[in-house]
């Protein structure tokens, strides 16, 4: 029986019991529901396929030790206390990631360098040669989390998020996250049993998400390549026989649409939906939600409006208005499922929600609203046997106060922090340094007479381990030309004996 050891998978604020019930899923045991994680034990080839078929996953990390440290030069001996040559070569490149939240440990990136330097000086001391440190590109990724003075060391077996899919060739302006997306959708319910809808769909994520789940396809299909490839114990007949095994692929007998005002989003949809080969189950048509009418078939809506923060709307109140509008009229019988940030704007909409579920967008503290839309009374509705809330949609709305208590985000992030860097902030640690450094400033500057409204306090971020790939990758451009004909099945990528391509394709 092969090894079983720790493994974390970490998400965002929201979604750990979805992912939860992914891991479950998929086989792992003691699964563990944290704050924007969960830990599960599992052998190599589940920590492979966590990577690879997980939908709502952001970094899968193995953990290698959990120490005790009160100072840095704890850390630094907690750190030069692993035999590294067991992860590390001179001839590899390494990067350290660092998340901290200690009243000991004031600035993450100050960790990552003491985890740095007690890596190279066991290095130097045993053979006079120290392996290098590169952020955009290493052979291993570390990642090192404390709490207080507790301390856990992992080594990133995803390297690149993995809400980056790959498929995306260009987006529109605030585009929605993959991860985020892929959540939203499996919080509904839909597993590709009706007609899907999202009439805002800007660059088609929602769209293509719902494609990958009602076909049961993995989300890693798209990506180049993973960082547990470069680790000294990789196995690749396995990874190629997980990559390969499609037995859990279901057909689609449905179709999915999307629509939007905007033609450069529509364009941008259709582009994006060819290069996940996808086109056959995916329509995406330039139209207003206000002239949207009835589905033929049974449908659900899962859409993801403007809110008026990163997207400017003129009338932002009249869209939602507008939107229970056509609900209310067009879409009896159906249930649509509505993602948002303001209060104002969910009044707008002028219907009442069965369910809500908060959900972080970014730094947006938003909620998931579902609608259904009946004829007649809520009571008639009961007695004729519909149900309001599924048991799974209670439990969900019981997650609401937890999720309220536990919160440590802050209202605003840079939009550098967003997407792939949210997952690895800590709020409440830099919530905490930014108050501390703001009465240190106040108490000198009132000393030189100046106002401390002027300070803005010390942003502290993270080490980018990885550069930005932009709309003209170049994985997705050879994942793109490498397909079979046309259809679902033929635009699927090449897979036997050609899992991905080699550098020397490129």
């Amino acid at each position: 029986m092969a090894q079983q050891f720790e493994i974390i998978a970490k998400t965002f604020m929201g979604l750990e019991p979805v992912l939860a019930k992914e891991l479950t899923q998929l086989g792992a045991s003691d699964v563990q529901i944290g704050r924007r994680m969960v830990s599960f034990r599992g052998d190599m080839e589940l920590l492979y396929r966590a990577n690879f078929q997980l939908h709502t996953a952001i970094r899968i990390l193995k953990p290698i030790k959990h120490f005790r440290a009160l100072s840095a030069d704890d850390v630094y001996e907690g750190i030069k206390d692993i035999d590294w040559s067991e992860y590390l070569s001179l001839e590899k490149t390494f990067a350290v990631d660092s998340v901290v939240f200690s009243e000991e440990f004031r600035h993450s990136k100050f960790v990552a360098y003491k985890v740095k330097d007690a890596i190279v000086d066991q290095f130097r001391e045993r053979t006079g040669k120290r392996p290098n440190i590169s952020i955009s590109n290493p052979d291993i990724r570390l990642h090192i989390h404390i709490a207080e003075d507790q301390c856990t060391l992992c080594l990133d077996s995803s390297g690149e998020s993995l809400h980056r899919r790959g498929y995306r060739q260009e987006s529109v302006e605030a585009p929605l996250n993959e991860v985020l997306a892929a959540g939203m959708i499996l919080m509904t319910g839909w597993q590709g049993d009706t007609d899907f809808i999202d009439p805002m769909c800007g660059s088609g994520t929602l769209l293509i998400e719902a494609a990958l789940i009602a076909h049961n396809m993995a989300p890693g299909l798209f990506r180049k390549e993973f960082a547990f490839e470069k680790w000294p114990d990789f196995d690749p007949d396995l990874f190629d026989k997980i990559y390969n095994d499609d037995s859990q692929e279901r057909e689609f007998h449905h179709h999915i649409y999307g629509y939007d005002v905007d033609i450069k989003a529509v364009n941008t949809a259709r582009l994006n939906a060819r290069a996940a080969g996808l086109t056959s189950d995916i329509t995406v048509e330039e139209r207003d939600f206000k002239d949207f009418t009835h589905p033929k078939e049974k449908s659900i809506i899962v859409t993801n409006p403007p809110y008026g923060e990163r997207i400017s709307t003129p009338d932002l109140l009249g869209t939602y208005k507008m939107i229970g509008e056509r609900l209310k009229h067009e879409f009896t019988g159906n249930d649509a499922w509505i993602l948002s940030y303001r209060e104002e704007c969910f009044e707008q909409i002028g219907l009442k929600p069965s369910i809500k579920i908060p959900l972080y967008n970014g730094s947006l503290e938003c909620e998931f609203r579902k609608y259904q839309m009946f004829d007649g009374k809520m009571s008639v509705f009961r007695e004729e046997g519909g149900v309001v809330k599924t048991e799974e949609e209670k439990r969900q709305m019981a997650e609401k106060r937890r999720f309220r208590q536990n919160r440590e985000f802050k209202k605003r992030l840079d939009e550098q922090e967003e997407n792939a860097g949210a997952d690895i902030r800590n709020f409440k640690f830099h919530s905490l340094e930014r108050k501390e450094a703001k009465k240190t400033y106040e108490a000198r500057e009132s000393r030189n007479g100046r106002d401390s409204r002027d300070f803005r306090g010390d942003r502290d971020f993270k080490d980018r381990d990885f550069k930005e790939r932009g709309s003209k990758d170049k994985g997705a451009k050879n994942f793109k030309n490498g397909r079979r004909g046309q259809g679902f099945k033929s635009e699927k990528p090449f897979k036997k004996n050609n899992r991905r391509f080699r550098d020397d394709e490129d």
